[in-house]
């Protein structure tokens, strides 16, 4: 540091004074009374001058910061060396006067400059004239990641720490920091209400919200009133640092707590999003999200439609949106339902293409034979498919005409190709009856012909149960034997008068296409009036085909009895 000799100023006595006061290790006032490129000789008032190398009155670029005449304090190193100068330093001078300075500084509680210089263990280096320790939980309110990247920048630090004697010096910048935030929160506090647009930097992002920092006091800023859209992540939308207007939702001075919104300083989409998306409007949209029920379209930033999984096909049995849709893509849809009090919009993407049932009929008239393959088995039938989403049921009891079938799997398996002849078709509920049997002519239409009643037969005895046994006469075609009709004589157990694989005669005493039954009777063999009345019996016409033996016994015994 330099200052100009003031005119009128008598510095003989000022050196004369010093003179006598003068120790090595002092600093001292003098004079400039030469220089040349190598030295800057300085007199002091002793009784030699002294020389100070000329680089130490230099500044960076090597530019002389010293003239003849200038005042300069310089430390005094030697009183007088080997050839009787007084040894002098400018440097050395000027590096007590900054410990002097950071003294005053520290006992006064005042900040400092300095410039970051390097990191080392533990923190930072800082120049503040002389070197300096800033350790890292001190560089910021928050831990900084990487202490590389506040290198080079000039900043005001409170001395923490000072040791003169040991040269040690520690550094806040937190101290500070938090000194302002302090002011700061007063401040705000003071200013803060509820419905106020505020200014605030984004001091952390969590997976459900951002910390606004307003001025010494941080709000939330939730995700769910960041944006009227989806928002994921917080991230998506800011980073920290970011700075921000946002809006005060709610404040509670004693707890300190505000709840911020973004959204609400913005225009609500909702309003009048039933005029701009009617009913039966075709639209396109991105999805954002995927459930079991659906999958949500977004049509405009804050705008989202559901696509019901039922609406997704005409003929797909959709089991999950993802089966058909991922998200990201762009759809297409018509708007089915708005409901713009509790923001829902209900979208279909089958209604973009004609609907397959429309036509079913005209493509399937009834009575038609068509071919498909089995695509699922249950224990009431086999679905048969016919075209991309268009299956055909047919129904166990539609199988076949004589089998007494207990399970479709019994017959068939997933991927046979099946003929069946269309039977019913439901447009409105998107059913398809198929019919197996009825590709061939029902036995059972001839069988009062072909089994008359009093007609002789023979055949095999298939099962024996507690109340007859089952009579094989054709292929798919059993008769019944009820326990009283096996024998003249009364019958407790089937069993001990037939078995299983025993051939029988027996004579037709009923028969019942409509539920397709036949009741035969052992004893009539041997009761000649019955056999009688039962050959009677099929030579009269329709009207009476359809009564029994007893029909006819208790016929006879009412003419009888009027006789």
């Amino acid at each position: 540091m330099t200052d100009t000799t003031t005119a009128g100023e008598s510095f003989a006595d000022l050196f004369q004074q010093q003179a006598r006061e003068m120790k090595e290790g002092e600093v001292v006032q003098g004079i400039v009374t030469f220089m040349d490129e190598d030295h800057v000789q300085v007199d002091v008032g002793f009784k030699s001058e002294g020389l100070v190398d000329s680089w130490e009155f230099m500044d960076d670029d090597a530019h002389m910061l010293v003239k003849v005449g200038d005042r300069v304090d310089v430390l005094i190193e030697e009183i007088e060396d080997d050839s009787g100068r007084i040894v002098l330093s400018k440097e050395k001078a000027d590096r007590l006067k900054i410990w002097d300075d950071i003294s005053k500084a520290y006992e006064a509680d005042q900040a400092v400059e300095g410039v970051i210089l390097s990191r080392v263990k533990g923190g930072l280096a800082v120049d503040i004239g002389v070197k300096a320790f800033l350790p890292g939980s001190q560089v910021d309110l928050r831990p900084v990641r990487n202490l590389e990247s506040v290198i080079g920048e000039r900043l005001a630090f409170k001395i923490i720490k000072f040791n003169k004697r040991r040269g040690n010096i520690v550094l806040s910048r937190r101290a500070l920091l938090e000194k302002e935030r302090e002011k700061l929160r007063e401040t705000t506090l003071e200013t803060l209400q509820e419905g106020q647009i505020v200014d605030g930097v984004i001091k952390n992002i969590t997976d459900y919200g951002a910390f606004i920092d307003l001025g010494g006091i941080d709000g939330l800023l939730h995700v769910t009133d960041m944006s009227w859209g989806r928002v994921n992540h917080p991230s998506e939308l800011f980073k920290v640092g970011d700075e921000i207007k946002v809006k005060v939702l709610r404040f509670d001075p004693e707890s300190e707590r505000v709840s911020l919104g973004l959204k609400h300083i913005q225009p609500d989409p909702w309003r009048d999003a039933a005029m701009r998306y009617t009913v039966g409007r075709r639209i396109s949209g991105k999805v954002v999200s995927l459930t079991d029920y659906g999958a949500f379209v977004e049509l405009e930033p804050g705008i989202e439609g559901l696509v019901h999984v039922s609406e997704m096909s005409w003929t797909k049995r959709v089991k999950h949106p993802s089966k058909l849709v991922s998200i990201g893509d762009v759809v297409e849809g018509v708007v089915l339902d708005v409901d713009e009090h509790n923001r829902k919009i209900s979208l279909g993407m089958k209604q973009i293409e004609p609907n397959p049932w429309s036509v079913i009929e005209d493509k399937y008239p009834i009575g038609t034979r068509v071919r498909g393959t089995v695509r699922n088995i249950t224990n009431f039938g086999i679905f048969v498919g016919l075209e991309e989403g268009v299956d055909g049921l047919v129904h166990v009891s539609d199988i076949s005409w004589t089998e007494q079938i207990k399970h479709p799997s019994e017959k068939f398996q997933k991927g046979d190709e099946v003929e069946a002849v269309v039977l019913k078709i439901d447009r409105e509920n998107e059913k398809f009856s198929l019919g197996i049997k009825q590709l061939t002519p029902n036995p059972w239409d001839g069988i009062k012909r072909k089994y008359a009643v009093g007609t002789e037969i023979s055949g095999e005895i298939t099962s024996v149960t507690e109340f007859g046994a089952f009579v094989r006469l054709e292929e798919g075609i059993e008769g019944l034997i009820y326990s009283a009709e096996l024998s003249a004589d009364k019958v407790e157990k089937p069993g001990d008068v037939v078995s299983a694989g025993q051939t029988v005669t027996a004579l037709v005493t009923k028969v019942d296409p409509v539920d397709q039954k036949i009741s035969l009777s052992i004893r009539a063999l041997t009761d000649k009036e019955e056999r009688a009345t039962l050959k009677r019996l099929a030579a009269e016409q329709a009207a009476s085909q359809t009564m029994t033996l007893g029909d006819l016994l208790k016929e006879k015994l009412g003419k009888k009895s009027e006789e």
